[in-house]
């Protein structure tokens, strides 16, 4: 067995990207920790003589951001206030030979899947007992909980595939394992994520088993709530619904990124669903999960996407009124399929249907809070800011969605990490204000 030198070294991982790469720095910091480094994350002012700097490459904006980071830290090891630059993650194994040319001061970069090599470099050892465990960079009272690698789907905008490789499960009885220690430490939410929830099983047991993970972490005692992002719309498995139904500490929440919905976008982006099929599944969900709160992400401006295929996508947007909505500008991204096709929706054209879809969605989101005002909820707490306890209902997912605020008078007694009941007294587009109930 290796073993480090006794020279103290204090390391300091930045990341960068989705929640998929925070679980990916969660677990190397666990591994660094368990080799004796000194280990922090995202530290402003930092002593650590290494920086491990995990990178996104999902989208043009992200790889920009990920570029600017490793060179700021460079210049850092060019002052000599750094003695190792270590770069991972998604852009790192999309671009590694240009990243090895342009960017000389980084010791050495590491694609999504080398933690065992980076560990090697480090002179530690990566630890098969330590599968799981990991230091958590959120509250103690939510993770974000990996439940597989990877994607099979053929969309043709994304570039996941090419930096994540092809969808691998990790077994029930890991996630099982993982979630009990969690719990053991404080946790109270899961949050599951996936390049692919809905695929889940297949990869491992030869069937959908997503319904049964369910079951599984909802026996866990301690874990409050489970919420599910990155759900595929096609062949989505509808026994996970049932589960919600039965078991009250599964969110009545869906994040289900659907693209688009006129034929002849979802056709060319390769979704293997049409139009109707979708209008469907969407009906569906709802009758099966009356009060659910279903979030989406859609892309405008993809190559072919004309007036008509825009027009189809608002009124969509309008007649649907999703709870939770995000919308990305198309990012011409290379060895993708849609990199084949010409980029002919001019950038300002593309923001400006981004923009009139957020607006449109910002009036549903307005008239959907407003219907809540009077009602009762039970709220997580996640932080104090700005004279207000800030929390989530069940149908709010940290960062992206609506938040409760309670005022923090001196005779509001709310716990960091625990649970009230909250009612609502008035809504904002994208806010809701209570006082405790007691």
């Amino acid at each position: 067995m290796k073993v480090r030198s006794q020279q103290a070294n204090k390391v300091n991982v930045i990341t960068l990207g989705c929640s998929k790469n925070l679980v990916d720095s969660e677990v190397l910091m666990g591994q660094l920790k368990a080799n004796s480094f000194d280990v922090t994350h995202e530290a402003d002012k930092s002593d650590a003589n290494i920086v491990i700097i995990n990178t996104c490459g999902f989208i043009d904006n992200a790889k920009q951001e990920s570029i600017d980071t490793i060179l700021r830290y460079a210049e850092e090891k060019d002052a000599g206030r750094l003695e190792k630059l270590y770069v991972t993650g998604c852009l790192s194994q999309r671009y590694k030979d240009d990243l090895e040319t342009e960017i000389p001061q980084v010791d050495a970069f590491f694609g999504t899947l080398e933690m065992p090599q980076l560990l090697k470099t480090l002179e530690a050892n990566y630890m098969h007992e330590l599968v799981g465990e990991r230091i958590l960079t959120t509250p103690k009272h939510f993770a974000y909980f990996k439940i597989a690698e990877g994607c099979n789907r053929p969309c043709s905008f994304c570039a996941i595939p090419l930096m994540r490789g092809k969808h691998v499960d990790r077994p029930i009885e890991d996630l099982v394992k993982e979630a009990k220690r969690l719990a053991a430490m404080g946790t109270k939410e899961l949050i599951l994520i996936a390049q692919d929830l809905t695929y889940y099983g297949l990869q491992h047991y030869g069937e959908r088993k997503l319904a049964d993970l369910l079951r599984n972490l909802s026996d866990v005692n301690g874990i409050d709530w489970i919420r599910m992002q990155y759900a595929y719309p096609s062949q989505f498995p509808m026994d996970a619904l049932d589960v919600m139904v039965e078991r009250p500490n599964i969110c009545h929440y869906l994040d289900m990124p659907l693209q688009h919905i006129s034929d002849n976008m979802l056709k060319t982006m390769r979704r293997g669903i049409s139009k109707r099929r979708t209008i469907e599944l969407v009906d569906t969900i709802r009758q099966r999960v009356p009060d659910i709160a279903l979030r989406t992400t859609l892309i405008a401006g993809h190559p072919g996407e004309t007036e008509q295929d825009f027009d189809e996508l608002y009124d969509f947007v309008e007649k649907t009124r999703f709870e939770r909505l995000g919308i990305f500008t198309y990012s011409h991204e290379e060895s993708t399929h849609s990199y084949s096709l010409p980029d002919d929706v001019p950038a300002e054209l593309k923001q400006e249907r981004a923009d009139r879809i957020m607006e449109l969605q910002q009036g549903i989101s307005m008239e959907l809070n407003e219907e809540k005002v009077g009602q009762t909820y039970k709220v997580l707490f996640d932080r104090k800011e700005s004279g207000y306890f800030v929390g989530r209902t069940e149908y709010d997912s940290p960062e992206v969605d609506n938040e409760v605020l309670v005022p923090a008078t001196p005779d509001t007694h709310v716990r960091l990490g625990g649970f009230a009941t909250v009612q609502i007294t008035d809504a904002s587009d994208f806010d809701l204000y209570g006082v405790l109930v007691k």
